[in-house]
C-alpha cells in the first residue's frame, strides 16, 4: 500500500513511499543473523570508479540471506516479516523445526505463521523451493538457481517474477522480466511465487537527499562534462551527439537501443530469445 504525503514542504510535495505498516512485523533484525560490512561504493580492488553514481549513504547492517537453501526435506514456518536496507524485496526469518532460524527473501502474500518447504517432493505452492523439473508450465517463480547447488541468482529485486514456459531435453524455458528467454538446467532449484514489495516501483522519492541517504550520488550529464571526461563533453555552447555516431557511455560503447552484448559471452548459447530493447 503506497503512502502519500500532503505538501507540507518542497521535499514531501509528491512524496510517496510504500507502507510499512501492515507488511512488517517487527523492526529489529535478529542480532545473530546480521554482520557489519564496508559497502564498495562502486570501487574496484584497485580503489578506482567501475560503476559510477554510487557513494555515501546511511550505515546499515547487513543480514545474511540464505540463497543456497540447503536446509531440504525439512518443515519451516515464517516467523517475522522484515525491511531490509540491503534490497527492495521484504526478508524474513523462516524457524526450521530443528530450531534453526535462517533469513529468506519473502514472496509476494505469505504471512506470519504460514509454513514453507525445500524439497524435491515439496507441493507447488507459494513460498516452497523446488527442482525446475518439478514444476510445471505457467507457474511464476523467483530467486532461480542458474548452476545446480550455486545458489539463487535470477529473479531477486522487488516485485520480479520468472514464468516457466517449457521443459525439453533437460533444460527448462524461462521468460525473464526482460522479456528475455533463456535455458537453465531443469535440476537447478526455484521458489515458487514473485518477489514481495511489488509497488516499490512506484515510489517517487520526493527530493533528491532521499536518494543520497540511500548512497546514490548525482549523474552528470555526459555533454556538461569535459573531452576528457565522457565522449559528448567539450565544444563551444551546447551541441547534438549526432554527429558522433550516436550516443555514447562514458566508455564509448554504443548506448540506447543498440546491442552490446559480447557475442562470445559463455552464456549465449542458453539465450532462446533475445530481450526487447526500448527504442
Amino acid at each position: 500500500m503506497m503512502k502519500k504525503s500532503k505538501p507540507t514542504t518542497p521535499g514531501r510535495r509528491g512524496l510517496s513511499i510504500v507502507s510499512f505498516k501492515n507488511v512488517l512485523t517487527t523492526d529489529t533484525p535478529n542480532k545473530a543473523l546480521t554482520a557489519g560490512f564496508k559497502r564498495s561504493a562502486g570501487r574496484n580492488n584497485a580503489g578506482r570508479i567501475s560503476t559510477p553514481h554510487k557513494g555515501g549513504g546511511h550505515k546499515r547492517r547487513y543480514r545474511e540471506i540464505d540463497f543456497k537453501y540447503n536446509k531440504k526435506d525439512i518443515e519451516a514456518k515464517i516467523e517475522t516479516i522484515e525491511y531490509d536496507p540491503n534490497r527492495s524485496g521484504f526478508i524474513g526469518i523462516a524457524l526450521y523445526a530443528d530450531g534453526e532460524r535462517r533469513y529468506h527473501l519473502m514472496p509476494k502474500g505469505i504471512k506470519v505463521g504460514d509454513p514453507m518447504i525445500v524439497s524435491a517432493d515439496a507441493p507447488v505452492k507459494r513460498g516452497n523451493r523446488l527442482p525446475l523439473a518439478k514444476i510445471p508450465v505457467g507457474t511464476v517463480v523467483f530467486n532461480v538457481e542458474i548452476n545446480e547447488g550455486a545458489g539463487a541468482r535470477m529473479g531477486r529485486s522487488a516485485g520480479s517474477s520468472i514464468e516457466v514456459i517449457a521443459h525439453d531435453e533437460g533444460k527448462v524455458n524461462l521468460k525473464m522480466p526482460s522479456t528475455e528467454i533463456r535455458k537453465v538446467d531443469e535440476k537447478c532449484w526455484a521458489t515458487v511465487g514473485e518477489v514481495s514489495n511489488d509497488e516499490y516501483r512506484l515510489q517517487n522519492r520526493g527530493k533528491a537527499g532521499r536518494n543520497r541517504w540511500r548512497g546514490i550520488r548525482p549523474t552528470v550529464r555526459g555533454s556538461a562534462m569535459n573531452p576528457v571526461d565522457h565522449p559528448h563533453g567539450g565544444g563551444e555552447g551546447k551541441q547534438g551527439i549526432s554527429l558522433r555516431r550516436g550516443p555514447k557511455t562514458r566508455q564509448g560503447k554504443l548506448a540506447y537501443g543498440v546491442k552490446t552484448r559480447s557475442p562470445k559471452k559463455y552464456s549465449t548459447k542458453f539465450i532462446v530469445s533475445r530481450r526487447k530493447t526500448k527504442r
